[in-house]
């Protein structure tokens, strides 16, 4: 018994660090795979590049259900619009490429951004390559970038993304009006809450 134990917790520990990436980025660095084109739900293959505004952007990597995304889809949709308000571009990235063939397919994507009525880029982050450059391990998880593509804040929406009712400070909002106001970020990384991204094995 105990000789079958060791072998489940070995074969524990090498599924885990199959699905091990590189720490995330830093803050000041350079957006990688700026330039790498990517199938969005309009049909039309854009990168991240694309959709940066006069003031930069925010890159998103979400999904389609995982509870955490359901739970914050009011809060993205919120300040989605707002760094839009701001002249901020807006991309979201679904890495969910072990769950490509069911509820994260190209198709389940499409109808979920016409529910909620997204209005800037849902893409497909094939084989999860952005998610990996990035180090992005979350859903949701959030990347802003000023307008010269260097990351000024890394982690949540807001400070309670189990519970709206308990949010004492909307990180990723005051970030953004920093940013656009042309000030240093004052809270510049926070912790990502929600299911990890579903890498291929």
């Amino acid at each position: 018994m105990k000789k079958i134990l060791i072998a489940f917790a070995a074969m524990a520990f090498i599924a885990t660090l199959a699905f091990t990436v590189g720490d995330p980025l830093t803050i000041g660095s350079t957006m990688p795979k700026a330039d790498l084109k990517m199938k969005d739900v309009s049909g039309k293959d854009v990168s991240m590049k694309d959709a940066v505004k006069e003031n930069g952007v925010l890159v998103m990597f979400s999904c389609n259900t995982c509870p955490y995304v359901v739970k914050n889809q009011e809060r993205t949709l919120a300040i989605s619009e707002y760094a839009i308000k701001k002249k901020m571009g807006v991309i979201i990235l679904n890495s969910n490429e072990a769950y490509r063939g069911n509820e994260d397919s190209y198709d389940a994507m499409k109808a979920y951004a016409k529910d909620q009525g997204y209005q800037w880029n849902y893409v497909v982050d094939k084989d999860h390559v952005v998610a990996d450059a990035f180090g992005a391990n979350r859903t949701p998880e959030c990347f802003l970038f000023d307008k010269n593509l260097k990351l000024v804040y890394h982690g949540a929406i807001d400070d309670s993304p189990s519970d709206v009712s308990a949010v004492k400070r909307n990180h990723l909002q005051v970030a953004i009006d920093e940013m656009a106001a042309g000030k240093d970020v004052s809270v510049k990384e926070s912790r990502s809450v929600g299911c990890s991204i579903k890498r291929k094995s």
